[in-house]
């Protein structure tokens, strides 16, 4: 797997290279970088294999054998010693084995101290898990493999702190959606930096992946973009229409981002709308699910039967989950069959009751309902999955495990 910590130490020449494994935890070295490089030449022999160096966070925790199988967790959740002990023995009794935790959330704050030199992350830190390496040590001695969840695009607190880098009215106000969330801009780099930076610190910490969320335009960008001014950046003069253009900067930011993270051996996942992978590209928030696809590790669709309407057929979702899942999973396994490599799929499942959705368009979701999505995706051959409650309140007494 490419989370193995350990750094290639390398002597590398223009004639010639030496290297050998050198294991530098944090706890020996708190603030390592990457090492540098003695350039004299050391051997006539012609270089082979370049030298590639990973970072040590000192956190042990291995990509779980039979698949991630998680919950989601907020910091809250998180930070508090009884809540995630709680979840804990939930993991440990239902045979789960990984927790998404948030990092930085909805609104655009950083959950807990990264350590980061940025003056704006170092602003908009709420530090709700007020002991990260406590936490991460307690996910290691469970074996809990960590993943850090981060809201990319929509950050109400960066575009407040910078309108230039978000979507402005005419007026010279930051837009907001009906939500009053703002978002900023997928094609300024100085946001992909941003995001990457909280990523890579979040690496640093222990984390073993990073699952990057809501990357995208907002919903229905396509009727106000017109009405709003923000800059294009690289694509300025670009000659593609305004969808291929949306679609280049969300895609771009991905594959940026697994690019600069690769020195930190973490596995790259994205959210995804479920609903992108039925249409060739969602063209107002410019997500291509097999353009994404190709530059993560994992994709997680987002498949709850309450998100849906009559696409399959099926004229109440929400009280077949079995079906609706059933129904998706066909489509997604056959766009990703088409991909030269293919990410792992491990989709978001729902673990909550739609009672919005009004009588008669929800049910009660329990064990029965849980295990419903669960098996559907074992029966289409995929065994990973996330399961979504914002309350952390999860399902007990669920077969979670079909192997």
């Amino acid at each position: 797997m490419r989370n193995k910590a350990s750094f290639w130490f390398g002597l590398l020449a223009t004639t010639g290279v030496v290297f050998s494994p050198l294991s530098v935890s944090a706890e020996e070295n708190p603030e390592p970088t990457l090492l540098e490089i003695n350039t004299e030449p050391i051997l006539s022999t012609p270089a082979k294999f370049p030298a590639k160096f990973i970072y040590d966070s000192g956190i042990d925790i291995d990509y779980p054998e039979n698949g991630v199988k998680g919950i989601y967790v907020t910091a809250n959740s998180a930070s508090g010693t009884d809540k995630m002990k709680e979840l804990t023995n939930f993991a440990h009794s239902s045979g789960l084995n990984a927790m998404v935790i948030d990092v930085k959330d909805d609104f655009g704050k950083m959950t807990m101290d990264l350590k980061s030199e940025n003056k704006i992350i170092q602003q908009n830190t709420e530090a709700l898990v007020t002991d990260p390496t406590s936490m991460m040590k307690h996910l290691e001695e469970n074996k809990i493999y960590p993943i850090a969840r981060i809201v990319v695009f929509r950050d109400t607190v960066l575009a407040e702190a910078r309108p230039d880098l978000s979507f402005k009215k005419a007026d010279g106000t930051v837009w907001k959606d009906n939500g009053n969330h703002a978002f900023v801009n997928p094609f300024s780099k100085e946001v992909w930096d941003y995001n990457i930076e909280v990523a890579k610190q979040a690496a640093k910490m222990g984390f073993k992946e990073i699952q990057f969320d809501y990357v995208r335009f907002p919903e229905g960008f396509e009727n106000k973009s017109d009405s709003l001014t923000y800059s294009r950046g690289d694509h300025e003069t670009s000659d593609l229409d305004d969808v291929q253009q949306r679609v280049e900067a969300v895609t771009g930011f991905v594959k940026y981002a697994r690019e600069e993270l690769d020195p930190y051996g973490v596995e790259i996942s994205v959210d995804i709308f479920g609903y992108a992978a039925t249409v060739p590209e969602a063209p107002g928030i410019g997500q291509n699910f097999a353009k994404i696809s190709e530059n993560v590790d994992v994709i997680s669709s987002m498949i709850y039967p309450s998100h849906w309407n009559t696409y399959f057929g099926i004229q109440k979702p929400d009280l077949e989950p079995y079906k609706l899942v059933s129904e998706y999973i066909k489509v997604e396994n056959d766009l990703l069959s088409g991909l030269e490599t293919p990410p792992k799929s491990r989709p978001w499942l729902q673990d909550f009751t739609a009672s919005y959705l009004g009588a008669g368009n929800y049910q009660n979701y329990g064990a029965a309902q849980v295990e419903d999505q669960v098996r559907a995706l074992h029966d289409a051959g995929v065994n990973e999955f996330l399961l979504w409650d914002a309350t952390n309140t999860y399902t007990e007494g669920v077969n979670y495990n079909m192997e």
